[in-house]
């Protein structure tokens, strides 16, 4: 058995974690696996008081709460797995539990700086087009970066004014606003064309003609972040935090915004509503004559 070919394939068949998510998980268990090497215990040979001994091992040597408790959550994983196809007996994480990490808010955009952002793109070349139509789709579905590169053409219905977004092995159906609508028409009528090698399917392409890739899509938002003079740093997730908390804060049901973003538990969505009484917490400490 190659515990970590075979962890991997069970990640992605079975678990259907994102590539970061499995590359995260696999360098968690790789240096755990070379800390027992030099404490030369096997991975089946630990017991609870191992597991804690090697959290504490991460905290003394400088790893922050939010690492630790990540290192706990791919070991929790990976010892939940050996016990499914029958390899332990027993979890010794089962019953360990990390520091509580507290959640930070998301950063987001205010409508005047989300304007700003999507003005930068200029319409008059074909790169710029595409740039627009990335950056109003990103805000129009907050979607996931790997979602927005991985969307096909066919993806977009633009008489609809919807395109079918596929994350995490299920496929959902997110609005665009006319504004968005347009970009994509532009871009995919008058752009596209000229711009796509044969036979590629991809939406978004870069400027040889081929798929967008995710690295390509950062740099171009950091770029028209620090163009447009944003102080926050600009990323495709503050978009998404954005997209959501701006529904939300305009009424939206908390059970929409979790299908639209993709959320498999309405936990996650929860934190945009935190992000609105943060908001109104700071207006009413500036603005009540007693705060």
């Amino acid at each position: 058995m190659d515990l970590l070919t075979d962890f991997k394939a069970y990640l992605m068949t079975e678990k259907r974690a994102s590539v970061n998510t499995i590359a995260s998980y696999l360098r968690d268990v790789t240096q755990f696996l070379d800390y027992l090497d030099g404490e030369s215990r096997q991975v089946l040979d630990v017991n609870r008081d191992a597991i804690e001994t090697y959290m504490h091992r991460l905290i003394d040597r400088g790893k922050s709460a939010a690492t630790v408790t990540r290192a706990l959550a791919s070991l929790k994983c990976l010892y939940r797995w050996l016990q499914q196809i029958g390899q332990c007996d027993h979890n010794p994480t089962k019953e360990v539990k990390a520091e509580k990490v507290e959640r930070k808010l998301p950063q987001i955009l205010s409508n005047k700086e989300v304007e700003l952002l999507l003005a930068q793109p200029r319409c008059v070349d074909p790169k710029g087009y595409r740039d627009h139509a990335m950056l109003e789709v990103l805000y129009a579905t907050g979607i996931r970066v790997s979602e927005l590169i991985s969307l096909d053409i066919e993806n977009v219905n633009l008489s609809g004014c919807f395109i079918v977004c596929t994350g995490k092995g299920k496929s959902r159906i997110i609005p665009l606003y006319q504004g968005a609508v347009k970009a994509l028409s532009d871009y995919i009528k008058n752009v596209r064309p000229g711009l796509v090698a044969e036979g590629e399917t991809a939406l978004f392409v870069n400027m040889n003609g081929e798929r967008m890739s995710r690295q390509g899509f950062w740099k171009i938002i950091k770029q028209y972040g620090n163009k447009a003079e944003i102080e926050m740093e600009i990323t495709p997730h503050v978009l998404r935090h954005t997209f959501a908390t701006h529904l939300i804060n305009n009424g939206a049901a908390l059970k929409s915004v979790q299908v639209m973003l993709g959320h498999s538990d309405v936990s996650t969505t929860h934190m945009y509503l935190n992000a609105e009484n943060r908001q109104i917490r700071e207006a009413y400490d500036r603005a009540h004559p007693k705060a």
